[in-house]
């Protein structure tokens, strides 16, 4: 359609806008021969505002009443092509935008980065969701509403089948630095498990609280506190020395060997408080995020370290609100480049 699906709006006559009434005075005036300044102060009208309406309608000689009204409905409805309706420029930034899972929001907030002097290649993030859900609208391909997030505002703990207990020797989140706590350096991370299907698998992730910057380690051989311990030494060591600085994580017993993490790595754990997620608020975001890759029920044992690579990939390339729209890469490339 045309207009993209959306009916045209039907407005209210504007108290600016000639009614019909002096449409018919300004009818008879101009047939009578007299100046549009003339008409407009018996009207308490500008000149321009009869001047406009004639030319809108043709110009003295072809100016009627009933055609002027009927021109100004019919302009009144805007009638006009949906931006996203045709092929062009802005379509395709907006389909590769939601392509890559970018909300409609961090579509529009990009668009006015990456063209700040091209006013054509702007769209409210009202409009794309308008586009792609407004029945027969027909304006973006169907597809691409597969690419939109769940909506879920929240995500709920999976089932954990360790063994129960509590875990020794644990430094809790009161005794992090104030540095980590208002995120004013990079270095600090949060961490998690995601749970696959049965509980018999997981994918560890580890998020840094200054940037958002995610990584997810793969866990072929189970989650067992060795298995953990191992992956994170590996992943955390490959980053600078200004960049290891602290994880906080709950307390699930897959920390079990957080001690001797620490003594490898010299990163210091912090556990949260029993059944406090908002305080990995980061990571539980991310988890959230991530479920639109690794849903619920999903064996992820067969994810190998190049796919969780590439899911990572494209988190990382999304521009975040709480980044002033920046992406995480680009604001963890700005981290690894400074040092202390």
């Amino acid at each position: 359609m045309k207009t993209g699906g959306v009916a045209p709006r039907v407005r209210p006559r504007s108290p600016l806008r000639l009614s019909q009434q002096e449409r018919e005075e300004v009818s008879r005036g101009g047939q009578a021969g007299e100046s549009m300044r003339a008409i407009a102060r018996r009207l308490g009208r500008s000149a321009s505002t009869v001047s406009r309406d004639v030319a809108a309608t043709g110009g003295r000689r072809k100016y009627r009443a009933w055609r002027a009204e009927e021109g100004a409905a019919r302009r009144a409805r805007r009638s006009k092509p949906g931006k996203l309706a045709a092929n062009s420029p802005l379509r395709a930034e907006v389909e590769q935008g939601l392509a890559r899972r970018w909300s409609p929001q961090q579509i529009a907030a990009r668009l006015r980065a990456n063209f700040p002097e091209q006013p054509h290649m702007r769209v409210s993030h009202e409009t794309i969701y308008r586009s792609l859900f407004v029945q027969a609208r027909g304006a973006l391909r169907k597809e691409l509403t597969a690419c939109l997030r769940t909506g879920r505002t929240q995500r709920r703990p999976s089932k954990r089948n360790d063994v129960g207990g509590q875990l020794r020797d644990m430094v809790m989140l009161s005794q992090r630095p104030p540095e980590a706590e208002d995120r004013a350096v990079a270095g600090h991370w949060e961490g998690d498990l995601v749970i696959g299907k049965a509980g018999k698998s997981a994918v560890a992730t580890l998020v840094e609280r200054y940037s958002r910057y995610v990584m997810l380690l793969e866990l072929p051989h189970g989650r067992t506190a060795e298995r953990v311990r191992e992956a994170l030494t590996e992943q955390i060591q490959r980053l600078p020395e200004h960049l290891r600085r602290s994880i906080t994580w709950d307390q699930g017993m897959e920390m079990a060997e957080h001690a001797r993490f620490t003594l490898d790595t010299q990163v210091q754990v912090y556990f949260c408080d029993p059944h406090s997620p908002w305080q990995r608020g980061s990571n539980e975001n991310t988890n959230g995020l991530l479920r639109q890759y690794l849903p619920k029920g999903m064996d992820l044992s067969t994810l190998s370290s190049k796919q969780l690579d590439a899911i990572a990939y494209e988190l990382n390339g999304r521009p975040r609100q709480t980044l002033a729209w920046r992406t995480p890469a680009e604001v963890f490339a700005s981290a690894v480049a400074t040092t202390d």
